[in-house]
């Protein structure tokens, strides 16, 4: 393994870990300002801040959210990570709902590209229809 994808890696790390602890401030040392998300939700300011705010609005809901890196592989600028995430709503509304104490779990996939020692592209794609099923919000 290079360094250069060694080095690629432990950026999302970094990125998980301030996720996970939400000590969003560290974000800014490791994703672009200008970031490009290809899955960011409708109406959300683009950029790095924008990301801050998805994430802050989905811990008001489910404060316990808490993300496990899978796998994590790699080729060039480009970082893959799998990972699983457990959450419970018994915070603020979630998608109109009120709280629940349903707890969720789901998977997904991220692909992040990284330039000059940062996240400055992502795309994501998680198990949307199973997060609205567990809490109740859709038909199994």
């Amino acid at each position: 393994m290079t360094a250069r994808l060694e080095t690629n890696k432990n950026i999302v790390r970094r990125y998980r870990e301030a996720h996970n602890t939400s000590q969003l401030n560290l974000l800014d040392d490791i994703v672009a300002e200008d970031l490009i998300s290809h899955s960011m939700v409708p109406g959300v300011p683009k950029g790095r801040e924008g990301g801050k705010m998805v994430h802050q609005n989905v811990i008001a809901s489910c404060p316990d959210l808490y993300t496990t890196t899978e796998d994590l592989f790699g080729e060039n600028d480009k970082i893959v990570e799998r990972w699983s995430m457990t959450m419970t709503h018994t915070g603020q509304p979630m998608f109109g709902a009120p709280a629940s104490g349903k707890r969720v779990q789901v998977t997904g996939t991220s692909i992040y590209r990284i330039a000059n020692g940062k996240i400055v592209e992502h795309w994501a794609d998680m198990d949307f229809l199973g997060v609205l099923q567990q809490l109740g919000l859709a038909p199994a």
